[in-house]
């Protein structure tokens, strides 16, 4: 049997048995290495091995979080939450609340796509947005499995497409590698050929919104909309954007989000918007509340390193093309099935993308395709997974804000239905795509 396939399952079957994700990425490595032939002291020295490659990720959604929670401390995301709430009655007037979701939508999705290109501190604006406005989404009685389908779309769909922040980072890691592989190409033709793709997550959000339409009911005290009234100083409000305009230039000009995130904290306390008494508990909190897409983040790097020890992802490719020789549609589709497993396991396309190119170039040299269906192919097969892998921070940061009240579990809610709703249109785009430019 293949490690990598065995590997992957194992840690999703424990997830979605409702097991800590941390103990089934451990779980999955373990049974990995041993499926391959490694001894239990080499699986777990490769584990070990990886893990560092994962601090520097915990550490900047750390402080990223504090970050966050400096910003929510000001009272400006409370704002928002008023002026949305103003738009609801008690009565329960309908066209009222279809507004008011409506500017909850286009304020989320607006807010994921921007932290992967705009302002891009990627999942750090969550903690800071989402968690305020549970109240209203609440009254409206949105199903949040929703919200986190809406999350992942505006968090993985501008990487594969926008040439901007993440997915400037994304789109060179694909022409890096796969000119490591034997195969030039041109950066500029990426969104090119990744733009069917990204059609596929468009469809898959309105599939998302087809299937968590009906209202979904959870606990929440009495609200009381006059109570909520917010005070915030003019000066806070520049303060905060100039603290966000700091991070993301710093952000940009050291590629550090650990660098970004310390400026923006720091021009919070220079400037008085934030006091300098309340920077340890701040800084504390914000970093509680990352700490578990920290240590999912470290534990998947391990795992990571066990499947690239097994040696079993080359084999998995060449037993499947040996399989399919000749038939090239669905040689493609098992390749892309095949980048589908391997990002579930690590929960990073971004560290898919060295993993797969390498193999899958040569593979689509050998079948004939050509430049463009090898970059959708590589790019399709790299994203493929970050929708619904438990490990993912698609997946952990959209539950980092949708569970503070603990209504919301991170399997079944966030996801299951992120993977139903993505991985299998990006598939059918993905491979249709494919075949038209091969």
């Amino acid at each position: 049997m293949n490690a990598v396939l065995i590997a992957v399952g194992v840690m999703v079957v424990l997830s979605l048995l409702r097991i800590n994700v941390v103990f089934s990425l451990i779980m999955g490595a373990l049974v990995g290495g041993l499926t391959a032939g490694l001894s239990v002291s080499a699986t777990i020295d490769a584990f070990t091995g990886g893990l560092g490659a994962g601090a520097t990720i915990a550490l900047s959604y750390g402080l990223l979080g504090g970050f966050a929670v400096a910003i929510s401390k000001t009272g400006i995301p409370d704002l928002l939450v008023v002026a949305i709430l103003k738009l609801v009655k008690r009565e329960g007037n309908s066209q009222r609340a279809g507004l008011a979701k409506v500017l909850v939508f286009l304020l989320l999705i607006m807010m994921a796509v921007f932290s992967q290109n705009l302002i891009p501190i990627h999942i750090a604006f969550i903690p800071l947005l989402v968690p305020p406005i549970l109240k209203i989404l609440n009254m409206l009685e949105v199903d949040r499995r929703l919200i986190a389908c809406i999350l992942a779309f505006g968090l993985i769909t501008p990487y594969m497409f926008l040439p901007y922040g993440f997915g400037a980072i994304y789109q060179q890691i694909v022409a890096t590698q796969m000119e490591l592989a034997g195969l030039k190409i041109a950066l500029e033709d990426i969104p090119r050929a990744m733009a069917v793709p990204a059609l596929g997550m468009v469809f898959g959000l309105v599939i998302a919104f087809v299937l968590y339409r009906k209202p979904r009911n959870y606990k929440q005290g009495d609200i009381e909309i006059e109570s909520l009234k917010v005070d915030v100083k003019k000066s806070n409000i520049v303060f905060t954007v100039v603290a966000l305009l700091a991070a993301l230039y710093v952000q940009i000009q050291t590629d550090s989000m650990i660098a970004g995130a310390l400026s923006g904290i720091a021009v919070l306390y220079v400037t008085g918007a934030l006091k300098w008494q309340e920077a340890d508990r701040l800084l504390t909190e914000g970093m509680r509340m990352m700490a578990f897409v920290g240590f999912v983040m470290i534990t998947a790097n391990g795992f990571a390193a066990v499947i690239t020890a097994t040696g079993h992802v080359e084999s998995l490719v060449e037993a499947s093309a040996e399989l399919l020789a000749g038939n090239v549609s669905l040689a493609v589709l098992i390749m892309l099935i095949i980048g589908l497993f391997v990002t579930m396991g690590i929960g990073s396309s971004f560290a898919t993308i060295p993993i797969i190119a390498a193999i899958f170039v040569p593979l689509a040299l050998e079948l004939g395709l050509s430049p463009l269906a090898t970059i959708t192919l590589i790019g399709t097969a790299g994203a493929l997974g970050d929708a619904g892998s438990p490990a993912s921070d698609s997946t952990l940061g959209p539950t980092a804000g949708l569970n503070v009240d603990g209504q919301h579990n991170h399997i079944w809610d966030t996801c299951v239905p992120t993977f139903l709703c993505y991985n299998v249109p990006l598939i059918v785009f993905g491979w249709v795509a494919i075949m038209f430019f091969s």
